[in-house]
């Protein structure tokens, strides 16, 4: 059975499925995303990004990679921090991949992390293949969250870890208050000054609010077969770390 953040599409019309229209809309926004995903998260999102790096450090993997990688903001930083071997980014979208090819080239580093497109929920690597997978910002757009993860489950190594960073939602007063008030007024406001596409940005907030969070994620992890599921809520529940072990 579906969740709603499954069936939730970003666009109102019923051309193509959820899939097909997350890769249209990230092409719509790519330029602008960086800004616009700064300003929705008022910049915190850059400390949520280095915890989450961090806690893979005990693992020292060398061969990472990163689904739904965008602009290729998680890869780099990935890279500063643990000093991989190699990270392997993949997106649906090629517009946000061009938008992260141009950020490795500019840091010279081509040779160690390399982008492609291909599709977050049938990976096109062999089983046991990644010390480590990392997901910033990205699972709350697969199309079937079950057949993500248990594909993400698939091509880490027995041992290996998934590092997942999800927006949530905060249930304490006044936080809660302040986050609709950001998130479902401010939010498609300024989507739609900057980056003319005001259903994307419509969109992500409600995507958030149908996301299956918290320990409920929990319970989807350990369905497809992750050992376990450590839940770290930050920022008042703005958003949640999941490290899930294979």
């Amino acid at each position: 059975m579906a969740n709603e953040s499954s069936t939730l599409k970003p666009y109102k019309s019923d051309d193509g499925g959820k899939k097909e229209q997350v890769a249209d809309m990230f092409n719509n926004i790519s330029k602008t995303y960086d800004v616009l995903n700064r300003m929705m998260t008022l910049g915190i999102d850059t400390i949520w990004r280095k915890k989450a790096i961090r806690s893979l450090k005990d693992l020292h993997p060398e061969l990472i990679l990163d689904v739904a990688t965008g602009t290729g903001d998680f890869a780099l930083e990935t890279m500063r921090i643990l000093q991989p071997k190699k990270i392997i980014g993949i997106d649906i979208s090629a517009g946000m991949l061009e938008v992260a090819r141009e950020k490795i080239l500019k840091k010279e580093l081509e040779n160690r992390i390399s982008v492609e497109l291909g599709d977050s929920e049938s990976l096109q690597f062999a089983d046991n293949t990644f010390d480590a997978v990392t997901v910033a910002f990205g699972v709350r757009n697969f199309e079937n969250l079950e057949k993500g993860l248990a594909d993400i489950r698939r091509v880490l190594k027995p041992g290996g870890r998934a590092v997942i960073l999800e927006l949530s939602n905060p249930t304490m007063f006044p936080i809660k208050q302040f986050y609709h008030f950001w998130f479902h007024k401010m939010t498609p406001a300024m989507g739609k000054l900057i980056s003319k596409d005001s259903s994307a940005y419509s969109y992500l907030p409600e995507s958030v609010a149908k996301f299956p969070d918290g320990e409920r994620f929990a319970f989807i992890t350990k369905k497809v077969g992750f050992e376990k599921t450590k839940v770290r809520p930050q920022t008042f529940g703005f958003c949640t770390i999941y490290e899930c072990t294979k």
